[in-house]
């Protein structure tokens, strides 16, 4: 399963760290992108689910404009 992250609020390689460290502690993820020109994640993992991943982001400091993606 993917899912593809709109974030917003990233301003730099620490941002794009932070935001990865975040969505890679997510029960069930694999593996997280982050590209902070896109403003975007990619997530990949198994019943991914898009409130635990928005709920990850925030508590990171930033915001999720919208989550695409499914299996």
């Amino acid at each position: 399963m993917k899912k593809l992250l709109t974030i917003e609020g990233m301003s730099c390689g620490h941002c794009v760290m932070h935001v990865k460290s975040a969505l890679e502690g997510v029960e069930g993820v694999s593996s997280a992108q982050v590209d902070l020109i896109k403003k975007s994640a990619m997530v990949e993992g198994e019943n991914l689910s898009d409130a635990s991943l928005k709920a990850a982001v925030v508590e990171a400091g930033y915001s999720v404009s919208a989550v695409l993606g499914g299996k």
